[in-house]
């Protein structure tokens, strides 16, 4: 194989990466076991083993170490699992360790299979075939370079004893087994796309980062808020058909839970996710006379997920209503993102508006937000939330609670009632006649 100038191609970004290194430190503490000449055919191979060992966990980590390409097999190249039976294995000679920083690039992989095509006289393995031809389609501009390679290697391994040609053949194929391994096999190197940062590097702490600290920060705070991880009060109703559970969390109740409280002051999102807290927030901007900046933000959002038909409609309307000079609830942005604005709504769209709307999302964010956790309209709110006490059930009465159980009705079924209630209610309105006669004019000119 050919030897890489450059020393890094942001291998050591990869996240598998932290895994390799800690089998190298296993395969120094194993350098030292015993390991003799063993016969493979005719041909006797020197430091070889057998797989055969006693414990479950020996067996496992052997297993991992020959699917990263730690340990190889000398027969059975395909499989890349320990077997436990008097099957040969080598150790892997450290240059072609996964842990080093070049790839496994395609030229490589080239020279490999052409001086593998010479060896066998053009008797591939069907994927190694189909591997032979798409790179040499691929790089035909430098195949002779690639060929000249490939028959000097050949050349090379020929002046080689035959132990020691076995023995390199083994590993190179081992090798490429784990780096383009045969179809229907597992790869343990894919890993996805290389990272840009360095997650082996990246520390758990509090900070927000979008790293490892992240999700165990995140899991810490909404695991008590997760029926599935935590018991649910009064109960869980997947466990035990008792709805009232839904019923303390459904979108608008007259008075929250403690815990759905406590969820507000995790994030201003989760305020505003929360149609009671939405609520008490309004309430509160109210009692500041700001309220403008979150009917603004809402307006926003009734733009970004309501229908295109009405949207220019709405767009306008927030125009007039906001930011038009001596709009009657002005919001205070910044020039430029007026003019920005200003200009998208020339042709509006459904996220013409993002501009403004993230500017005044983050001024609530950093200072409404703080103000609002210390007023007394949220003190008073955590004063009259409750904690639902638990409900307790035998099993007789959960066995009853499963018989009682009722299918749900199905979407359709109720989009079907929802459309009924819609055209009742539509006639019992006021008719308009001219909605009427051309909808009439119009069926007259299908028929004709």
């Amino acid at each position: 194989m050919t030897i890489r100038t450059l020393h890094d191609y942001a291998q050591h970004y990869r996240p598998r990466m932290a895994c390799l290194k800690k089998v190298v430190v296993l395969m120094y503490f194993i350098d030292g076991v015993k390991s003799q000449e063993q016969k493979l055919v005719i041909t006797t191979i020197p430091h070889a083993t057998t797989g055969q060992i006693a414990t479950l966990a020996a067996q496992a980590i052997g297993t991992m170490m020959v699917a990263f390409g730690y340990i190889y097999p000398l027969q059975n190249h395909r499989k890349l699992h320990l077997r436990v039976d008097s099957s040969l294995y080598r150790y892997q000679t450290p240059y072609f360790w996964p842990v080093q920083h070049w790839p496994a690039e395609d030229a490589d992989y080239a020279i490999y299979l052409a001086k593998r095509n010479i060896r066998k006289k053009g008797v591939l393995d069907l994927h190694e075939q189909e591997n032979y031809n798409r790179l040499h389609k691929w790089l035909n501009h430098k195949w002779d370079f690639i060929m000249a390679q490939g028959k000097e290697q050949y050349r090379l391994s020929r002046k080689r004893k035959k132990a020691d040609r076995v023995v390199l053949d083994c590993q190179e194929r081992a090798h490429w087994v784990v780096h383009r391994p045969p179809p229907g096999t597992v790869s343990a190197m894919d890993y996805g796309l290389d990272r840009l940062v360095d997650p082996n590097m990246e520390e758990v702490t509090g900070e927000l980062g979008g790293g490892p600290g992240d999700m165990v920060r995140f899991s810490g705070i909404y695991k008590n808020h997760d029926p599935f991880l935590a018991p649910g009060l009064p109960s869980n109703p997947w466990l035990t058909d008792d709805i009232t559970y839904w019923e303390h969390n459904l979108p608008r109740v007259e008075v929250p839970t403690s815990m759905r409280v406590e969820r507000w002051t995790f994030s201003f999102m989760d305020l505003l996710s929360d149609p009671c807290g939405r609520a008490d927030f309004r309430l509160f901007l109210k009692k500041e006379f700001s309220g403008e900046n979150l009917a603004f933000w809402e307006a926003c959002e009734d733009l970004k997920w309501g229908s295109a038909k009405a949207m220019r409609e709405k767009a306008e309307h927030i125009y007039n209503t906001f930011l038009a000079p001596g709009a009657p609830r002005w919001i205070n942005i910044d020039g430029r993102t007026m003019d920005v604005t200003v200009r998208g709504l020339l042709h509006p769209h459904r996220y013409v508006l993002d501009a403004a709307q993230t500017h005044i999302f983050l001024l609530m964010k950093k200072d409404t937000f703080g103000r609002y956790m210390k007023s007394p309209v949220f003190k008073e709110t955590q004063k009259r939330a409750f904690s639902p006490e638990e409900h307790k059930f035998t099993k007789a009465q959960l066995d009853q609670n499963a018989r009682n159980r009722k299918p749900g009705i199905h979407p359709i079924i109720l989009h079907q009632r929802a459309q009924e209630e819609k055209a009742k209610l539509a006639a019992s309105g006021p008719v308009d006649i001219k909605q009427v006669m051309s909808k009439l004019d119009r069926r007259n000119n299908l028929k004709n």
